[in-house]
This record gives C-alpha cells, structure tokens and sequence, in this order.
C-alpha cells in the first residue's frame, strides 16, 4: 500500500488535517440536513425554499470533495463514515415529520451561522500551518456565507 507523504511538517500537518476533519463532517451533515428538509417541506413558500434548499445542498457537497480531496494531498485520510459524521456533528438536528418553510428557513440561517463560526476558527488555525487549506477554507467560508445572507433574507 502507498502512503501519500506530506509536503507539511507534522506538526503543520495535523493542525490542518484537524481543522480539515471537521470541515468534512460540517460540509457532510449541512448536505444531510438540507436534504431532509428539502424531502419534508411544506408551506406558502414550498417551491423557492425547496430550489434554495438544492442550491445549499450542491454546495455542501462540492466543498465536501474539495475538503476530502485537499486533507488526502497533505497526508490525512478524511473519514466521511456515516457513524463519524453522526457521532462528530454538532448542527442542530431537525425534527422528523413535515417541516414548515418558515422553521426551515430559520433553522438553516441558525445552522449556517454555527458552520460558519466553525469555519472561521478554522481559518485562524491555520493561518501560519497551511495557508494553502486556510485559502480553501476561506473560499468555502465565503460561499457559505452568502448561503447565510439568502436564507436569512427570508426569515
């Protein structure tokens, strides 16, 4: 079997294959929990927010392979694992059963909000271990913060 070496010092390395890890699991649940409210809505605004809420989820999985692929280039196996995901999440699970638009707007501003501050943190982490991660973390920061701006525009 061959190993991918890093081109970071181990130290570098696994502050970014942290800050990485838990992008990962934010990305993959954000595209979870979209999908169960995209599955489950209804209401007066049913077809924008079920639109919006594909837009939200297209993203989340872009990134997902983007964040998987960039911890694979620096050494560091993501771990994508249903099991990871659910016991390493801390996004607010919706509740199961039909979902009003209105709480869904309002529960994907608030999950947006928390990702992003995760996203920020991460992005200081960073800064002096990798910024080539810090930059993807960046970009994805501000592709999920204009996500935040169009769903709480509807609240």
């Amino acid at each position: 079997m061959v190993a991918v070496k890093s081109p970071l010092a181990e130290a570098d390395r696994k502050v970014a294959g942290e800050a990485l890890q838990g992008a990962l699991v934010d990305l993959i649940d954000l595209a979870l929990i979209g999908k169960q409210a995209h599955w489950n809505l209804t209401g007066r605004h049913f077809k924008v927010v079920h639109e919006h809420l594909d837009e939200l989820v297209d993203l989340a999985r872009q990134y997902q392979d983007e964040v998987a692929e960039r911890a694979v280039a620096i050494g560091v196996n993501p771990d994508g694992r249903a099991r990871t995901v659910a016991d390493r999440t801390e996004i607010p699970q919706l509740e199961a059963g039909y979902l009003a638009d209105d709480k869904v707007v309002a529960a994907i501003t608030d999950a947006l909000a928390q990702v992003i501050g995760r996203f920020r943190e991460r992005i200081t982490a960073t800064d002096e271990p990798d910024p080539v991660t810090q930059d993807l973390l960046i970009e994805t920061t501000a592709a999920l913060e204009k996500q935040h701006w169009m769903f709480q525009a509807q609240v």
